[in-house]
């Protein structure tokens, strides 16, 4: 009797689970098992219509920005580039269109980018046990531990796939309603636009990994309830106590622990030459994070009974 036979007959499966049930044997190779799961779980990020509203919504931020620069813009700066924030770039948008990249980025990550990963992030594990699949999925031999590393794969995907299409959004309604050419740096220098290109794709790549820490916290509350929304909800809220804490001055000295502070360190991509004292302390924050909640995910996902 193979595993799949001493498995219930009833109830509705998950694309991952009904990959692994039709091609589990007990002598199979595990790294084929975890492409098989992968691949499932990118097709149930992905294909849900959920996500294509979410990525169609990101992807108007950058249109709805360039149109409101190009045509209602009064053409008044409000500082040169000292401060590596959005009005930084915003500045520069009517200039080079491809700064339009740059300003949708800023614009999108404070709010934008952390709800979608929330929504993805808190679905992940209690979408699963919601359905009733969960259960189906830790009795198949993938192990809750290859489960989790999965469902974190797909989080992190779809973040980069976020990120991605605002700035892919960015660069094609930059090219159509900014001139394109040669990029000034905030520091004052210029650089080619082959250059810029490159720049603009680490800074987009850089954009996607400040949010891994916010996908780990949503995936470890996503294992504390079978209430999607719930998980949703919190992990989003997570995002809004946190920019609520930022901006309270007095608790400065607590800035530096939360995992928003270095967002924004992607404008040091934008000098020359490029500091990256920032970006480390970012990548350190975000690594921080995801070992402590991943951690913690997996000793939820280990030690109880996650599926009632």
């Amino acid at each position: 009797m193979s595993p799949t036979d001493a498995l219930p007959k009833t109830g509705v499966l998950s694309p991952a689970f009904r990959y692994s049930a039709a091609n589990e044997t007990f002598g199979s190779e595990r790294a084929p098992r975890l492409r098989g799961l992968m691949r499932s779980e990118l097709r149930l990020v992905f294909l849900r219509p959920r996500t294509a509203a979410m990525l169609g919504f990101l992807a108007v931020v950058p249109v709805v920005l360039g149109v409101a620069l190009r045509y209602f813009h009064d053409g008044h700066s409000s500082g040169g580039g000292g401060g590596g924030g959005s009005m930084d770039f915003v500045n520069q948008v009517t200039g080079n269109g491809l700064f339009l990249v740059f300003a949708s980025l800023a614009a999108a990550l404070p709010f934008f980018l952390p709800m979608t990963v929330g929504v993805v992030a808190g679905d992940s594990i209690a979408g699963e046990a919601h359905a009733g699949t969960l259960r189906y999925l830790l009795v198949a031999p993938a192990g809750r531990t290859r489960l989790l590393v999965v469902k974190f794969a797909g989080v992190l995907a779809f973040c980069l796939a976020a990120t991605l299409t605002v700035a892919l959004s960015a660069l094609v309604v930059g090219a159509a309603l900014f001139p394109m050419g040669d990029v000034p740096l905030l520091t004052g220098d210029t650089i080619s636009m082959g250059e810029a290109s490159w720049r603009a794709l680490l800074i987009a790549l850089c954009v996607a990994a400040s949010l891994v820490g916010l996908a780990a916290i949503g995936l470890f509350v996503s294992t504390l309830t079978t209430v999607p929304v719930a998980a949703m909800a919190t992990t989003v809220g997570v995002v809004i106590v946190t920019a609520i804490l930022t901006g309270i001055p007095q608790l400065s000295a607590l800035h530096p622990w939360l995992f928003t502070d270095g967002w924004m360190s992607f404008g040091d991509l934008l000098r020359n030459p490029i500091p990256t004292d920032e970006i480390i302390r970012n990548l350190g924050i975000q690594t921080a994070y995801t070992a402590i909640f991943g951690a913690a995910a997996w000793a939820r996902m280990t030690e109880r009974d996650i599926t009632t």
